[in-house]
């Protein structure tokens, strides 16, 4: 098989990918996750059910890549913490630091918060997504425990707050459920969001 056609080949695999992974979107936050079959999945991508098994195995599988797919806004195999936007924030000033990192999580939240919503809605009768889920908490929790000690290294933190203390905080107000709330269920337009938090962040971990 030549260059080009290894290359054809594999440009076909990633689109078809890629189309899997958007009609499982569509479905799991239409239908729920519990209610949408892997069945259901290949006939919304126009693909066979034997090749969506091939390529994900299981439902589960599509879900978590689906997941970490949203958060990053790519494909590409980079962690939250390698991220662009991650340096420049730790590289800021206090209040300019808290400005990007809710930035940040507005620009995730816009993409990811319809379906960390069905996963949060799952996890309550489905033991692997009840997984998929803390796991998902685990990880911000440890994005937020490094900015906040970013923050801590650059200013002193309001009285009675240390780094651990701000990173819980941080991480309740910049959960997404609390973006779900206010801005799926309440109306806020994602900017009302970000200036919410920005101000929530600053007044509880800046002096």
């Amino acid at each position: 098989m030549s260059g080009k056609d290894t290359g054809v080949r594999a440009a076909r695999t990633t689109a078809n990918r890629a189309k899997m992974l958007a009609a499982a979107r569509e479905l799991f936050t239409t239908r729920g996750y519990t209610a949408t079959t892997m069945k259901a999945i290949a006939e919304e991508a126009g693909m066979a059910v034997q090749t969506l098994y091939f390529t994900f195995a299981t439902k589960r599988a599509i879900l978590s890549e689906l997941l970490d797919v949203e958060i990053a806004g790519d494909t590409e195999p980079v962690a939250t913490l390698d991220r662009p936007w991650f340096a420049e924030a730790v590289a800021a000033a206090p209040a300019e630091q808290i400005r990007q990192q809710v930035a940040a999580a507005a620009t995730i939240f816009a993409r990811a918060s319809p379906l960390l919503e069905v996963i949060r809605s799952a996890a309550a009768t489905d033991p692997e997504l009840a997984e998929l889920w803390r796991t998902n908490i685990a990880q911000r929790h440890t994005v937020q425990v490094r900015l906040a000690e970013a923050l801590a290294a650059k200013t002193p933190l309001r009285r009675g707050i240390d780094a651990a203390r701000a990173a819980d905080i941080a991480l309740a107000v910049l959960a997404p459920e609390t973006y779900h709330l206010l801005v799926h269920e309440r109306g806020w337009s994602a900017d009302k969001w970000a200036d919410w938090a920005a101000d929530s962040l600053a007044v509880q971990l800046l002096p």
